[in-house]
């Protein structure tokens, strides 16, 4: 079979930096080569999709060494960022970029539009993670749909959390950055000081440590010590713990091109609030009786967030229903192979 090529940002492997977008990279390597696919991987230093001289001097040596003809997939964060190397390349490779968030997607700068813009129509395919991040590159950027394809984040089984009476227990999993909202979280949360609960954030502390200083002043001023904490990340049995004694998920996000903590968190049967943005409804879904197994609150609106949390406490009928919905969605959930079906499928036709 052709050996695929995979060009991802350095570091993907590192505990201290889960996310959506490396654990994705890291599930469809393992897929592709447990399928047959010999899988050469390539990890690119540098600050992506900020890259220095230096970064785009190591991703030029890579491509360079990749044979003629090959099958390359690059995620997106080092594809969109490169046009000045990886366009003249289109002639002698099977570019296929893996677009986790579309950079041009709300955004004021022109010219990284301009730059994503050139390597997605110089590609032979593209992937995206959500038919709402498809349908945005297209409008952006004019591409044939032909060549724009969905291959949905997959997620693992996982025994249902047991959850509470009260369900009182909120969980957060995300890296503590602006776009995910921790800011919107805490102003909600402040202004529930009557009702009784707890949140645990989980994610990195270390991708922006002055916002994430921010927050734990916050959280001291505003008396919130005892019922809010920030873990830092979590992988493996630890991050399973924190699901498993969690009664719902919360994600204020500012911008998600798909959501994968959403999925997680449904395969243990555990309902969700999250702003509405990108494809975090795709993820959420509807249980089998068209009931959400939870709610979308605009973003960045911390009142709404409070009262869908209120909602949630004050209600035991919903919070029921909404667990049931959580159910029946967690039997519909697609695997990580059925990921890998549809990337293997995109793949074996740009090699033709």
């Amino acid at each position: 079979m052709t050996a695929v090529h995979v060009v991802v940002p350095a570091g993907i492997d590192d505990p201290a930096r889960p996310s959506g977008g490396n654990g994705y990279d890291r599930r469809i390597c393992r897929g592709l080569a447990e399928i047959g696919w010999p899988v050469r991987v390539h990890a690119v230093s540098g600050a992506w999709p900020r890259p220095d001289r230096s970064a785009y001097a190591g991703l030029d040596a890579v491509i360079e060494g990749i044979p003629d003809g090959a099958v390359t997939l690059l995620d997106g964060l080092v594809a969109s960022t490169a046009p000045e190397l990886l366009v003249p390349q289109a002639s002698r490779l099977r570019l296929v970029p893996l677009v986790h968030m579309p950079l041009g997607h709300d955004s004021a700068d022109a010219e990284a539009r301009t730059r994503e813009r050139a390597v997605l129509s110089a590609a032979t395919s593209v992937v995206t993670t959500s038919t709402w991040s498809r349908r945005v590159l297209m409008e952006l950027y004019s591409l044939p749909g032909d060549r724009v394809h969905v291959a949905e984040p997959g997620v693992d089984s996982a025994p249902v959390a047991p959850g509470t009476t009260a369900g009182g227990s909120f969980l957060c999993v995300a890296a503590v950055v602006p776009g995910k909202g921790h800011d919107v979280l805490l102003n909600a949360l402040a202004t529930m000081r009557d009702l009784s609960w707890d949140c645990r954030c989980v994610g990195s502390l270390e991708r922006d440590p002055a916002f994430a200083e921010a927050l734990s002043r916050r959280v001291r001023d505003d008396g919130l010590g005892d019922c809010v904490c920030f873990t830092g990340p979590r992988t493996g049995e630890d991050l399973e713990r924190s699901y498993a004694s969690a009664d719902l998920l919360v994600l204020p996000s500012r911008a998600e091109t798909y959501g994968m903590v959403v999925t997680e968190a449904l395969a243990r049967g555990l309902p969700v609030i999250a702003a509405d943005v990108g494809g975090v409804s795709e993820a959420l879904g509807q249980g089998t009786d068209g009931i959400r197994p939870g709610l979308l609150v605009p973003p960045g609106d911390p009142e709404a967030l409070a009262t869908a949390l209120r909602t949630w406490l004050g209600d035991a009928e919903l919070r029921r229903a909404w667990r049931l919905a959580a159910g029946t969605r967690r039997a519909s959930l697609l695997g990580w192979s059925a990921t890998t079906s549809v990337l293997a499928g995109v793949l074996a036709e740009a090699a033709r």
